[in-house]
């Protein structure tokens, strides 16, 4: 038989369509043609498959080979294809019998010259849609490791393609076993620093505590070298252990990503600290191939923006909308990818250019007029979706070296965060920060007197309807880390002294 169909999956975002490999044999002069429309890599596939299949001791046979990737509309990219193409030759060939390729079974593998399997990017995706239609998959072995990460997945691993189709001869075993389950994996929390070596900053600890409860967003004002970073860099530490769900979430993502899926990253939450000359496509995402940004790549972790006054505004603003959402949709001219970025933003930002207004040692020089254009950087719609806004203070030299007081660690404070998020499951909704407008209604019952004290407070900061949905989040989630059942005026009281950014500048007189 003269032609030949295997099957793979191509790659587009988190989405891996299937792909149908089809080799046909025909006689003519000697040529090798692919179609489907294959990017570069998957042309010079050619070059691999046949240098591979004479170094691995098959003929290549001296015809016309037409080799049709379909859908002919889906673009397809990377060297995935080399696998199934080569075996697609072999079977058209009658080099291998056509019964051991059965139509069930996906291909995916990157061949070397020499006949060696080579592990390809995005395999995590093409292994869950396979697993969700009882697909088995052979995939370089490379590979196996990450695509066992998915539980119900059948996965045959292979080290060269000699070895491979001694296997479907059945003239040999797989290199590992074929039983499905994850791989002997590190600790979570192992690399994550500990709240405990962060001394003083109490009012920090406290909104860092709140924000880990509730999934807020927070924003730390502060002079240089008060402990922002410090801080933000712990609030990874403070989080509920990720769900297996979560886990593949983020798995998918960076196995997509250019920097690839490290199998000793499993079920830890991501900590992204890009630098404010970030340009908005690293950001968001994009590029040729629509690749993930920092925000999902931030995805079930912390994202933290350091400087945030230094960021281009047109890069903060596109924070906007993956803030509200949680997840971003990046159009190009030949594709459309969405991928998730529900993420903890928290970012920190000195509070005039010289960074020290309000420091008792009056140092800062800045006037107001400097102090407000400082803050200006930032749009008034950014900073009204930042759930939490505290303003830090240096610390004196005493609190800095005593020893009189052990700071708590953080397991002390996932333990109290554990507990306010069991709260929050148990009423059957999303945790506080997600929560919608009709939904915080029912699970914020306010008493008569917090709700007078809430308006009067909203009139006197003049902050916006989101802004009041806001703190009634925030002060469900600090009623929720005291076990209380309503929300009280000091719970709210607690709520608006972290919106210190709403509160109306002071005019000279």
């Amino acid at each position: 038989m003269s032609l030949a169909r295997l099957q793979s999956r191509a790659g587009n975002g988190l989405d891996a369509p299937p792909v149908s490999v089809e080799v046909h044999l025909a006689g003519g002069l000697p040529s090798f043609t692919i179609v489907g429309l294959p990017e570069a890599a998957v042309r010079e596939s050619r070059e691999r498959v046949r240098s591979a299949l004479v170094n691995s001791g098959f003929d290549f046979p001296a015809r016309r080979i037409t080799v049709n990737l379909a859908p002919a509309d889906l673009p397809k990219q990377g060297g995935r294809f080399d696998l199934p193409i080569a075996l697609g030759v072999l079977a058209a060939s009658q080099q291998l019998p056509g019964h051991s390729l059965p139509d069930n079974v996906e291909y995916l593998g990157e061949l070397s010259l020499g006949g060696e399997l080579r592990a390809v990017p995005g395999v995590l995706p093409a292994v869950l849609a396979a697993s969700a239609v009882g697909h088995p998959v052979t995939l370089p072995s490379e590979n196996y490791d990450e695509a066992c990460l998915v539980r119900s997945a059948k996965v045959v691993p292979a080290v060269s393609l000699t070895q491979l189709t001694a296997y479907l001869r059945g003239e040999a075993s797989a290199p590992v076993a074929l039983q499905p389950g994850p791989p002997l994996l590190p600790a979570a929390s192992a690399k994550v620093p500990d709240l405990k070596q962060v001394s003083g900053q109490q009012l920090g600890r406290r909104a860092l505590e709140i924000a880990a409860a509730g999934e807020h967003s927070l924003m730390m004002v502060g002079p240089p070298g008060c402990g922002k970073t410090m801080l933000a860099e712990r609030l990874a530490g403070l989080l509920p252990s990720m769900t297996d769900v979560e886990a593949l979430e983020t798995a998918a993502i960076y196995s997509v990503s250019r920097s690839g899926f490290d199998i000793n990253d499993w079920q830890t939450r991501p900590f992204r600290a890009p630098h404010h000359s970030i340009s908005p496509v690293a950001l968001v995402g994009g590029g040729a191939r629509a690749m993930p940004g920092e925000i999902s790549l931030a995805h079930n972790g912390v994202l933290f923006m350091d400087e945030l006054g230094e960021f281009d505004r047109r890069v903060l603003d596109q924070l906007r909308e993956p803030l509200e959402s949680g997840a971003i949709m990046v159009a190009r001219a030949n594709r459309t990818v969405r991928y998730p970025s529900r993420f903890q933003w928290v970012s920190a930002m000195n509070p005039c250019a010289c960074g020290y207004e309000g420091d008792p040692s009056g140092r800062c020089r800045c006037t107001l007029e400097q102090i407000a254009r400082h803050r200006a950087r930032l749009s008034g719609p950014l900073i009204d979706r930042v759930d939490l806004q505290v303003r830090l203070c240096a610390l004196a030299p005493a609190e800095l070296f005593s020893a009189s007081t052990q700071p708590e660690a953080s397991a002390q404070v996932r333990n109290r965060v554990h507990d306010a998020r069991e709260r929050q499951t148990a009423r059957g909704k999303n945790v506080n920060a997600r929560l919608t407008s009709a939904e915080l209604e029912c699970c914020t019952a306010l008493t008569t007197g917090a709700q007078t004290f809430l308006t009067e407070a909203a009139e006197c900061l003049g902050f916006s309807a989101r802004g009041h949905y806001r703190v009634r989040a925030v002060a469900r989630t600090i009623a929720d880390l005291a076990q209380s059942e309503t929300v009280r005026e000091e719970h709210l009281a607690e709520a608006l002294q972290f919106r210190f950014l709403d509160r109306k500048p002071a005019v000279a007189g």
